[in-house]
């Protein structure tokens, strides 16, 4: 069986107008969708000591994800702060993830070892992982990197060299900006390039050819983590049949883009990255 890991930000999404919270964080909700997917799934991050984290880690337990790598630092855990607007998650603000961006995850070699056990390492722009990259590199472990939206060009410059995958949310960008990105990023050696756009679906570049994938447009209840939920699935499938070689390429992607589709228009109808909500003061 495949087996991939989520390495870097949890956190906790404090919703203020239903005094509820979630728990979340782009390579914890990679990590637990690799699950539900049906693949062997673990999270590697950093926790903090208050009753965030500790909501965090019982519902990670409930779940069944292995993080027996994980760090635990005394001080805040991720939180950010949001709200709803028609369906759309709307963030009022963070503590930048707590703990893990004030103590980082400080990879031994004992961590380095086990994730080397791995089909694929999901990391991003949050999980304050830049530091670790050359290293995961050095394991022979392919890396998908998720630049979300607010990347800057010295960012794509300084950590695409290092990742096999990179995807970013390209809702804000132009056609022509989009389109120079995905060139730009498989010429520097990405083996794909997946930009998600919302509403407007998803646009995937694999060196050679572009592949559009239409929305599953359903009525949203909540859209926090449907565009993880879109990668993960992506990823997971396209690494599965791609290591049965079955299929050619072309017939991977666009199977897995449409999987993809499906599966991340349901998380849309999902309170929360993945359900777990706990009422709070």
């Amino acid at each position: 069986m495949m087996k991939v890991i989520g390495i870097g930000d949890n956190v906790v999404d404090k919703y203020e107008h239903i005094r509820t919270m979630y728990p979340g964080g782009n390579a914890l909700n990679f990590a637990v969708y690799a699950k539900r997917l049906g693949v062997e799934a673990a999270f590697l991050g950093a926790f903090g000591t208050d009753r965030e984290a500790g909501h965090v880690q019982e519902s990670i337990q409930e779940i069944g994800l292995d993080t027996s790598h994980c760090k635990v630092y005394e001080g805040e855990n991720g939180c950010a702060r949001v709200t709803l607007k028609d369906g759309d998650r709307v963030f009022i603000g963070s503590n930048r993830c707590g703990v893990l961006r004030e103590q980082g995850l400080n990879l031994t070699a004992g961590d380095l070892s086990y994730i080397k056990e791995f089909d694929l390492v999901h990391t991003g722009l949050y999980g304050f992982t830049e530091p670790e990259l050359a290293k995961f590199k050095e394991l022979d472990v392919p890396i998908g990197f998720d630049f979300s939206s607010d990347f800057t060009e010295n960012q794509v410059n300084e950590i695409v060299p290092f990742v096999d995958y990179a995807y970013f949310s390209c809702s804000h960008l132009k056609a022509d900006e989009m389109l120079n990105l995905m060139l730009k990023v498989t010429k520097m050696g990405c083996k794909l390039v997946l930009c998600t756009m919302g509403e407007k679906g998803a646009l995937l570049f694999d060196g050679a050819k572009f592949y559009v994938q239409e929305p599953k447009l359903v009525k949203a209840i909540d859209t926090m983590g449907a565009g993880d939920s879109f990668i993960t699935c992506f990823m997971v499938n396209y690494l599965s049949q791609t290591k049965e070689g079955i299929l050619d390429q072309e017939q991977i992607i666009t199977e897995s883009l449409e999987k993809a589709a499906n599966f991340s228009s349901q998380q849309c109808l999902v309170d929360g990255s993945f359900g777990y909500g706990k009422v709070y003061e």
